[in-house]
């Protein structure tokens, strides 16, 4: 339904400009007068009202974000207790209008009032009412947002209100409407990976609450939210009932699955204060036990989660480098050499010149470290790059590089780096490859703290993506040429360039 505006001039400046751009009185089934602004932040737009019969409202105004759809905002409601009604609906200008009843006070100001922290009786009435919401929610609507200030005092109970908004501005493709589709510190594991939001999304978020009423603090101050809400455990609440403490516990659980359903939450709450049996306290706290010890384990599984998806998206962004390289590599092949085009082998892909061989080895995921193992780095991705040449009399037959993606210079900072490693002694004679691609392992690691008896670092670890591409195609074309013409000979010299101090010593 479509807003009649009134302007009565509330808004307007003394050239009778409303800079605000705000209505005095929005007309829907019956007259707004709206007043002053009651929340200068977050997605939606606040404003005290009242109807003409004087009865007290708040008009929120939402905008017309690209990629949200009006329907996101309004969910059929009318029979679950504990939510803030929409009274009203409609729009104006570039916003969507919702009318609702002035609730007495949010938790968010409650929680001020009383120093920041709630009296076990009190929090756990805040939690109930809220949770008997969620239990009428489930499998109907997630809220996404659930803070204190979305949890209102209305007609003596506290109910949720902001129902679609969040979910409305998770939809939207505008990138400034996406920062208010959660609110850190309240935000699910789940939520942080990008995952559909489900009920557990909201229990989680009350189980923030519930630390925060019960203990003045959050249970995760940031500023890095993403990873403490994936990756640390919560400090244990202590000076409350046993079975309490258990249950907002639970309620944090990493993993969506290992929480409460909203029926187990309310019937659990319900019970939390009730006097118990001495056997029974023993027993509830054998279970805080078991609780505890099942908190660290969710957070030891998302901890590794998160270190899979990082290395994952490091070894993407590895793949996709390589292949770029590579394909720079066979483009100026196919410019200086017609007759030669590249061919797949169980190693890479090879060029084949009067019998010398250029071959770019497959990319392959670095394992992580065995218990005991140290790299002064962390290496991703390893491949090999070399050319060969049929044996000479001085037993040389060519030369294989190391290539590996790596923090090696700056931590933290990933790049393709060309590295090469000879086995030590030296054999001569024997027609093997001096320079030799060693694959990241003990064995490596040991040759690059300088107390390996069987291999020596011979190349410097010279970064050959980003900037340097050019040096490192235009040295292995220049190698190829040269072997495919009888002239790639054993270097004068081992190594032939210094290494030491190519790589950081690291931890």
């Amino acid at each position: 339904m479509a807003v009649d505006i009134q302007d009565h001039g509330r808004f307007r400046d003394a050239n009778g400009v409303n800079k605000m751009n705000i209505p005095d009185v929005v007309n829907l089934g019956q007259k707004w007068i709206v007043g002053e602004q009651l929340d200068a932040g977050g997605f939606a737009k606040v404003y005290r009202a009242q109807s003409e019969d004087g009865d007290p409202a708040v008009v929120k105004l939402i905008p017309k974000a690209p990629g949200a759809q009006r329907e996101l905002l309004f969910e059929e409601l009318d029979d679950v207790p504990n939510i803030v009604p929409v009274i009203e609906t409609g729009e104006w200008s570039d916003y969507w209008v919702l009318v609702m009843p002035h609730a007495d006070q949010s938790l968010w100001d409650y929680l001020k009032e009383r120093g920041g922290r709630l009296g076990i009786a009190d929090a756990v009435t805040v939690l109930t009412d809220v949770s008997t919401a969620l239990v009428a929610l489930e499998r109907r609507v997630v809220h996404r947002d659930i803070k204190p200030k979305n949890i209102l005092r209305l007609y003596g109970r506290w109910c949720l209100a902001d129902f679609g908004i969040a979910r409305y501005a998770e939809a939207t493709t505008a990138p400034d409407t996406m920062k208010f589709a959660k609110t850190p510190a309240y935000a699910a594991p789940e939520q942080w990976r990008g995952e559909t939001a489900v009920n557990a999304t909201d229990v989680y978020a009350l189980g923030v609450v519930a630390y925060e009423l019960l203990t003045g603090e959050h249970p995760f101050t940031g500023p890095d939210y993403r990873r403490q809400h994936l990756e640390d455990c919560v400090r244990p609440v202590s000076g409350i009932p046993t079975r309490l403490q258990s249950l907002v516990e639970e309620c944090l659980y990493k993993a969506a699955q290992a929480r409460p359903s909203p029926q187990n939450l309310l019937a659990r709450l319900q019970a939390s204060t009730h006097l118990t049996s001495p056997a029974a306290s023993r027993l509830q706290a054998a279970n805080a036990l078991a609780v505890r010890g099942k908190s660290e384990e969710e957070r030891q599984l998302s901890a590794a989660r998160v270190e899979q998806e990082r290395r994952s998206g490091l070894y993407e962004v590895a793949d996709l480098a390589l292949e770029r390289l590579y394909q720079s590599v066979d483009n100026q092949i196919r410019v200086n050499a017609s007759l030669v085009r590249p061919s797949t082998s169980p190693i890479g892909k090879e060029w084949r010149l009067n019998g010398a061989i250029l071959t770019l080895g497959h990319i392959m995921q670095a394992t992580t470290l065995s218990p005991g193992t140290s790299a002064p780095f962390e290496i991703i991705a390893y491949a090999k790059i070399g050319v060969e040449v049929p044996p000479g009399r001085d037993g040389y037959a060519g030369r294989f590089h190391s290539l590996w993606y790596c923090d090696a210079q700056d931590e933290g900072v990933f790049r393709w780096f060309e590295t090469a490693f000879m086995a030590y002694p030296p054999t001569i004679g024997s027609g093997r490859i001096v320079l030799s691609a060693f694959r990241p392992d003990h064995g490596t690691f040991l040759a690059l703290k300088d107390a390996a008896r069987d291999c020596r670092v011979v190349w410097p670890f010279t970064p050959i993506d980003q900037g340097h591409e050019n040096d490192f195609i235009e040295r292995w074309i220049e190698w190829f040429a040269d072997a495919a013409q009888g002239r790639l000979y054993l270097p004068e010299r081992i190594p032939e360039l210094e290494p030491k101090g190519s790589w950081r010593i690291g931890r």
